[in-house]
């Protein structure tokens, strides 16, 4: 069942926060090793595909802006669809998202997947029963298909209470550099939030097979929800250390003669600060 205001994690009690200066030390200290982990997949060709799926507001866009926020974005790429076109509502419906699936030496994460199906398509009446049905039949041999060629697929699930995400939800109404995240569909996620619960669970259902498993994130906490998928991504793919060739800065070429424009010939922007 997903985790809602009536389930506790096993085995878990209420932990204290983290302080930040721990946070962040930790964090800088993962991001190395992501980097370690980048520069891996790119010497072994590597293809890495990362769902984040969840509830609105659980986390996912913050922990995706850690990993990637040392990386190379030639090698890892952030995949966030809009709504479908509609010429890509005549496809077959995974094939918007095969477009966007990494070549050798890249990792491809997905804000929201083709699991949209399962869950806000399922919950807003936005796909038939059939096209719903036709999808989890054929999600599990999909996800099959491209771990067979080649392709590493981890999937996370970001699980957040009732009471936690109205507690974001009413401080991105107060901040207004964060409002713009609240769409009509994430107010309608708190309406239909049992209907979401349900689909969760039917989609797991289906979708949590030995090959490609979900993997669950307590995201009440969002510090400890960063540091702990980041900590269990870098346990995924096994890496080493790669050694990187010296960089040493060569000299400047004065070798011919050059004028620069005067300085005031060019419009600059106003020092303000």
């Amino acid at each position: 069942m997903e985790n809602n205001t009536k389930e506790k994690w096993p085995g878990k009690s209420k932990k204290n926060k983290i302080s930040n200066g721990y946070y962040l030390e930790e964090l800088a200290r993962l991001q190395v090793e992501l980097v370690k982990l980048q520069e891996w997949i790119k010497q072994q060709e590597l293809k890495v595909v990362i769902l984040f799926e969840g509830r609105d507001a659980a986390g996912k866009g913050g922990t995706i802006k850690r990993i990637t926020q040392s990386l190379n974005p030639r090698i890892c790429r952030v995949v966030a669809l809009g709504l479908p076109t509609d010429k890509e509502q005549t496809q077959w419906y995974f094939q918007r998202y095969v477009h966007h699936l990494p070549a050798a030496g890249e990792m491809v994460i997905f804000d929201r997947s083709w699991y949209n199906r399962a869950g806000v398509e399922r919950v807003m009446g936005f796909c038939t029963e059939a096209e719903y049905w036709e999808f989890l039949r054929s999600c599990p041999n999909f996800e099959r298909m491209l771990i067979r060629s080649g392709i590493i697929v981890i999937k996370y699930w970001f699980s957040v209470s009732f009471e936690e995400q109205e507690r974001r939800f009413r401080a991105r109404i107060k901040d207004t550099t964060k409002s713009w995240k609240l769409s009509e569909m994430d107010l309608q996620s708190r309406v239909k939030w049992e209907e979401y619960s349900r689909a969760k669970d039917e989609m797991f259902g289906y979708t949590d097979i030995k090959q490609s498993p979900w993997y669950v994130v307590n995201a009440d906490d969002k510090k400890r929800a960063r540091l702990n998928c980041i900590h269990h991504l870098l346990s995924m793919i096994p890496y080493k250390d790669v050694v990187l060739e010296k960089i040493k800065l060569p000299e400047k070429n004065t070798s011919y003669s050059y004028v620069r424009t005067p300085m005031s010939e060019q419009t600059f922007i106003p020092e303000e600060y």
